[in-house]
């Protein structure tokens, strides 16, 4: 979302500086007007200019220019005071189409996050080792001289955030019982909202880009020391047979929660035998177990779809896009909130559906709408980047539920890959507007429906423990 902020569009022209060879004394608007072409709007045009011509400049007033090319000698911005993203590499007109290519290879690294963060069992490891990348190739954004440069190392970045959202979902599931499980999972997906809030303020107070990149960068250095203390899944650990450091995780936990537990009570929780390592192989050897991880990679998919597509055009509902960024960060917050009682209430799967379908019933609306009621669109976007928010939150803990301990890394990566996927396309979806504006919503609408209905096909896993292992049948039938 960040990336959103820094190419938010700017008022620009062609460089016309030849005409003040010819004619030093003109404004600013004189030489727009002299050398600029209208639209059929009567508003000047911001990606062609009058040829340059070798003329006077009373013969150029008396009869105008005719000729027309594009922006040859680059571009002006005269309402930027500071440089911007979009100013510095020129990411306008036929390089417009950058900016969401960007974005989707930066979603590319998301996916290459998944594939290569789900290898790694061991969920505190990985959450250190993704946040120093992520805060240090985060600030090195800053320094970046091509924006193709720029592209490069916001691969790197989002491959750092894919490894911690996976590993951090895994550890917190992992460490917490049925009962509080949504409340663990579900605050820390506020605190993501929080974020977003807190990114519109910074975007309006530090318009630069390169001090606001650093900004966002620099506080996970931050996370990454306090991070220390983290400790690693007693489950994973246990299953490992590494009964010494389980046992200290364990007594730790205890402790820290005015606890006593015995000793031998942990000593009691050893396997017999060493549980074989896993690949992500394992998901797709049972049947039961593959039909989940089919089925909850889809609702991964539309999830994520729907959630950028919404996020990405935030500028694009007809209000201010500070503003609505704000709205957006804060609406997610209150539907996040009521899923820790809906999950209890209704179940997982109920809960996910229902916000599926009214994810994709609004979707659908705002297709259908016209741009002429921007309030009316907005409010209804609001709606369904909330909706899909809640059912983000809640996908998180249904797959963490799903799976077993043993493959739960791998199946959050693989599902988690699936996300990415769609975090790709969505940028390149909201291409498809410029044939038919009802297409990007329509499209995600859709899918989200479907999504919803196949959340009905996966076990309920509300007030279950964890499994551990993979049975050999259906553990819940």
């Amino acid at each position: 979302l960040c990336h959103h902020f820094l190419v938010n569009d700017v008022p620009h022209y062609c460089n016309t500086s030849w005409i003040q060879a010819i004619s030093p004394n003109l404004t600013f608007q004189q030489r727009l007007n002299l050398t600029i072409p209208k639209r059929t709007d009567d508003s000047l045009d911001e990606c062609s200019r009058f040829t340059p011509v070798d003329l006077d400049i009373e013969t150029i007033m008396k009869y105008g220019l005719n000729s027309t090319q594009t922006c040859e000698q680059g571009w002006v911005y005269p309402t930027m005071k500071v440089p911007t993203l979009v100013t510095e590499f020129d990411l306008v007109c036929d390089r417009r189409d950058l900016c969401d290519i960007s974005q989707s290879i930066f979603m590319g690294g998301l996916l290459a996050g998944s594939l290569i963060f789900s290898s790694l069992s061991d969920s505190r490891m990985s959450i250190l080792v993704a946040l120093f990348i992520m805060a240090f190739f985060g600030c090195i954004i800053s320094l970046a001289s091509h924006f193709y440069v720029y592209i490069a190392l916001r691969f790197i970045v989002g491959t750092a955030l894919a490894g911690i959202s996976i590993s951090v979902a895994t550890l917190s599931s992992e460490w917490v019982g049925p009962s509080y499980r949504p409340q663990a999972l579900i605050i820390i997906h506020c605190a993501n909202a929080l974020g977003q809030m807190a990114l519109a303020g910074i975007a309006y107070f530090v318009p630069d880009w390169r001090l606001f990149q650093i900004t966002v960068s620099a506080p996970a250095f931050l996370v990454f020391f306090y991070s220390w203390v983290l400790p690693s899944s007693a489950r994973w650990l246990i299953t490992k047979k590494k009964m010494k450091e389980a046992k200290d995780s364990l007594l730790r936990a205890a402790a820290a929660n005015n606890r006593v537990i015995s000793e031998d009570v942990i000593d009691q929780l050893a396997p017999e035998r060493k549980v074989p390592s896993k690949c992500i192989l394992d998901l797709f050897k049972k049947s039961y177990l593959r039909n989940m991880t089919l089925i909850m990679a889809w609702i991964w998919f539309v999830d994520s779809l729907v959630y950028y597509e919404v996020s990405f055009h935030v500028g694009d509902f007809g209000l201010n896009i500070y503003l609505t960024q704000l709205i957006f960060g804060a609406v997610e917050i209150p539907s996040r909130i009521l899923s820790i009682f809906l999950l209890q209430w209704i179940g997982r799967k109920k809960c996910q559906s229902t916000w599926l379908v009214l994810g994709g019933i609004v979707c659908v609306m705002i297709s259908v709408l016209p741009k002429e009621y921007p309030l009316i669109v907005t409010v209804l976007a609001v709606i369904g980047k909330s909706s899909m928010a809640a059912a983000f939150s809640t996908t998180y803990l249904f797959s963490a539920e799903i799976f077993p301990t043993v493959v739960r890394q791998f199946g959050l990566g693989f599902c988690s890959t699936f996300a990415r996927v769609a975090g790709i396309l969505a940028p390149l979806l909201g291409i498809l507007a410029k044939y038919h504006l009802a297409i990007p919503m329509f499209t995600c609408g859709s899918l989200a429906l479907i999504a919803g209905i196949l959340c009905f096909f996966l076990p309920e896993t509300c007030n279950k423990d964890l499994q551990d292992l993979i049975q050999s049948e259906h553990p819940r039938t």
